[in-house]
């Protein structure tokens, strides 16, 4: 599947593959369109898949670069799926697996996007990249712009978690802290973009960045088999993330690689920033900006690029979008770390929430099999678990342990 052209998602107005992300006809966002593929088999381009590195380069036949896999980069993706049978047993569901991104270089998901971007960034002769991110993006682009030997701008708003910023700065980036949320941000190096000749992953290089979260689901559904979940469960931020991931499915249902039909797709949103949760329930495609106000900073984008048609998509295959409190997030951290051993950050947290709201509404039947995508690390937001176990503090003697460490009913006995 070669890269074609650039195609607006609106009106079809065809672009050459450049630096450009907006339709200059009726200003519709751009994607990548593809070739359409030779007659396949199936089982070859398996194999060629099986055989490639243990990263998403694996999967290069279907990212929008002209030379293939790059060097030079971080490894990024291949990350672990896991069976999650005590949280499902907790749920009352029968099959949960857990898409763990955290596992990525620095730690979230947005190492696939900054991946692929970069590599088309060096292929169209930049040599300065820069992101506006809400922390996880920044992350990635000062640690990939490292390892590629590019200098970066990273641009994110001033309350920022402090752990993301550390994380950050420490790659050498040129790290600008702006006084606003992210869609100040945005605003502000959209500004930039316009006057440097810098390659913004996710601004003019927005087309070809959105095409690495595709990735995601095509690990899934080679991990689990060459089979499609019934279910996936993701947050929402821009919503670019979730209709990629879509979009992965679709493209390898269509080449015969795997059979079925799209999951059914469930956004999750916090309730202190959900204009794609209130849309769909309103039963609009119109995502009114709002302000951001939650403890899920990745996920806070007031107005999303792509809450329309996470929208369409979650009405297309019979899901939903959700949103729930920042307590909830609490406790949906809490309730995916005492049942799978991972520790996840607040968007994780929002996932995790909505899932078990999910089983609690009885919208999944008891034999689905189902994925939640796990997008970051809880070490990046450490702060939002202060308070929320005891640890017993004692002398340092097997009696003051006794007295005052609660013990298993057996073992007290």
């Amino acid at each position: 599947m070669p890269p074609e052209s650039l195609t607006c998602k609106e009106c079809k107005t065809v672009y050459p593959l450049e630096a450009k992300y907006v339709c200059e006809r009726c200003f519709g966002p751009l994607e990548v369109a593809y070739a359409p593929p030779a007659e396949i088999d199936a089982d070859a381009l398996r194999r060629r898949i099986q055989a490639g590195p243990h990263s998403l380069w694996r999967y290069r036949d279907f990212l929008p670069l002209a030379n293939g896999a790059p060097r030079g980069l971080l490894p990024a993706g291949w990350t672990p799926l896991l069976k999650a049978d005590r949280l499902a047993e907790r749920l009352g569901l029968g099959e949960v697996w857990i898409k763990n991104d955290a596992a990525n270089p620095t730690h979230s998901f947005k190492d696939r996007v900054v991946a692929v971007a970069l590599a088309r960034a060096k292929e169209l002769g930049y040599e300065v990249v820069a992101c506006a991110s809400t922390g996880n993006l920044a992350n990635a682009v000062a640690a990939h712009a490292a390892a590629a030997g590019l200098d970066s701008y990273v641009f994110i708003p001033s309350d920022l978690e402090e752990q993301k910023i550390l994380a950050t700065g420490v790659y050498g980036t040129h790290l600008v802290a702006v006084r606003g949320n992210y869609d100040d941000v945005n605003r502000l190096c959209t500004e930039v973009a316009g006057e440097h000749d810098w390659a913004f992953v996710n601004i003019n290089m927005r087309p070809y960045y959105a095409e690495g979260s595709k990735t995601i689901a095509y690990e899934i559904a080679e991990q689990l088999g060459w089979a499609v979940p019934d279910r996936i469960v993701g947050p929402i931020a821009s919503g670019s993330l979730f209709t990629k991931i879509a979009k992965g499915f679709e493209e390898w249902i269509e080449l015969g690689l795997v059979k079925g039909a799209v999951p059914t797709m469930n956004g999750a949103q916090a309730a202190g920033c959900s204009p794609v949760a209130t849309a769909f329930a309103e039963g609009t495609d119109i995502c009114r900006p709002v302000k951001p106000d939650t403890i899920a900073k990745s996920l806070a984008i007031g107005n999303p690029a792509d809450g329309p048609y996470a929208v369409e998509l979650a009405r297309k295959t019979g899901g939903a979008i959700d949103a729930v409190s920042d307590d909830e997030v609490r406790q949906g951290i809490k309730l995916l770390a005492e049942t799978t051993g991972i520790f996840t950050e607040t968007a994780g947290g929002v996932t995790t929430a909505v899932l078990k709201k999910l089983a609690e509404r009885g919208d999944i039947d008891p034999n689905e099999r189902v994925v939640a995508i796990i997008t970051g690390e809880g070490l990046k937001t450490l702060d939002v678990v202060r308070g929320t176990f005891e640890a017993y503090e004692i002398d340092a003697r097997y009696e003051s342990f006794e007295e005052k460490v609660d013990l298993p009913a057996e073992v007290a006995a």
